[in-house]
């Protein structure tokens, strides 16, 4: 009981820290630069825009996401180009079709084989930003994110008036099925927890990310950067465009915010899609590496799994006559198991789902560590990254799958 009690305290301290000092991730409220909403701060002449699109068999979503896009209320030059990255479902003349009479360019251009040690989507925004040509902003977006019509003013505004080379926002991702309710908002929760916002935000800070659905970058800030060259084998590729961009030579002042404008409308109604969507990638962001691995679900255990136990069996404990460090275990885990719940509420908030949630995140958490160590066997299977038929391993080459 000593050790379950002290093991307890230094996971109710850490909980303190994380919510005191850890660039406060849990909040919600980075949304977007000072500026992206003051009509007065318009720009003088509104920069040029060009949407990257990369799509992969994306026909059956296009027709729900794409017209919002052709749709934006944006007063400068905008077009956009989607890259068909080998798709076998007609997604090129699906999109094709949708741009028919809108009156908005739209260009589709085929990624063709990635070069060796290039990652798909990577290779897929490289074309697409060659094939944009000439213009001030690029947008890199995914095929499944809808858009309010006036999102796009409102980046580029608040880019131009608060002088980002990059700004991102997390799209609000779908939250309808019983799993999606589940899931989602823990997915948002724990990527803030590894990137806080606040810190992305802060020029003066090494902390650099992205969202990969929603990105508009300087062009001029890319080209500093030496373009996509550099991130070429990126399997994570948001958050390595924002280290890049961040960093020297470009060094670049970047932006990640929140957003219930910017939605992604990919449905994932069973647990399978969600888990393969977490574990695609779970592994990669541990750089394939079992040190970090075991860390990491050790860690899980320890911050989230530890506290609830300890303040259920402590206090049952100390309840039946157990002396003083079964009353310091429950008290130090429910301490724990408090700041947790707290530092998840806004994040349920978002998602406009119940309080009653929030102590219930170790459950999630545990899932949550399920769905890494899968992410690490699919690696050594052989099956790492898989995504609609297309693996990747752990030096970024590719490797075709069974598409069916």
């Amino acid at each position: 009981m000593p050790i379950l009690a002290g093991a307890a305290s230094a996971a109710a301290l850490a909980w303190a820290y994380l919510l005191a000092a850890h660039g406060m991730y849990w909040r919600t409220g980075q949304r977007l630069p000072p500026g992206a909403h003051d009509r007065s701060r318009d720009p003088a002449r509104w920069p040029s825009v060009v949407a990257v699109v990369p799509a992969r068999d994306e026909a059956a979503i296009l027709p729900i996401t794409l017209p919002g896009l052709l749709a934006q209320d944006y007063p400068g030059d905008f077009s956009v180009v989607l890259v068909d990255d080998a798709s076998t479902d007609g997604t090129a003349a699906a999109a094709t079709a949708l741009a028919a009479g809108t009156g908005r360019s739209l260009q589709v251009a085929a990624a063709g084989e990635p070069p060796p040690g290039w990652a798909g989507k990577v290779h897929a925004m490289a074309q697409g930003l060659h094939a944009a040509g000439e213009c001030d902003y690029v947008l890199f977006t995914d095929a499944d994110i809808g858009y309010t019509p006036d999102a796009l003013a409102t980046l580029v505004r608040g880019a131009v008036a608060d002088n980002r080379g990059l700004v991102s926002q997390m799209a609000l991702l779908r939250a309808e099925s019983r799993w999606e309710r589940v899931v989602v908002p823990a997915f948002v929760y724990f990527f803030a927890q590894l990137y806080p916002f606040r810190q992305v935000n802060r020029p003066s800070a090494r902390t650099a990310a992205a969202a990969g659905g929603c990105m508009l970058v300087r062009r001029e800030a890319l080209i500093a950067a030496g373009g996509l060259d550099p991130i070429g084998g990126a399997r994570i590729d948001d958050v390595a465009l924002g280290r890049l961009l961040k960093r020297p030579p470009s060094a670049a002042r970047i932006w990640l915010g929140f957003s219930t404008g910017v939605c992604s409308l990919r449905p994932y109604p069973r647990l399978a899609n969600l888990w393969d969507m977490i574990a695609r990638s779970a592994y990669t962001q541990l750089r394939y590496s079992p040190v970090l691995l075991a860390l990491t679900l050790a860690g899980l255990l320890w911050l989230y799994a530890l506290p609830p136990l300890a303040a259920v069996a402590g206090l049952a404990i100390w309840a039946a006559g157990g002396g003083a460090a079964a009353a310091w275990a429950g008290v130090a885990g429910l301490a724990g198991w408090t700041g947790m719940s707290v530092s998840f509420l806004p994040a349920l908030r978002l998602y406009r789902l119940g309080w009653w949630r929030a102590p219930l995140l170790p459950l999630v958490a545990l899932l949550y560590a399920l769905m890494t160590a899968d992410s690490a066997r699919r690696h050594y299977a052989g099956r790492g990254g898989e995504w609609k038929g297309r693996t990747i391993n752990s030096r970024g080459g590719q490797s075709p799958a069974n598409r069916s």
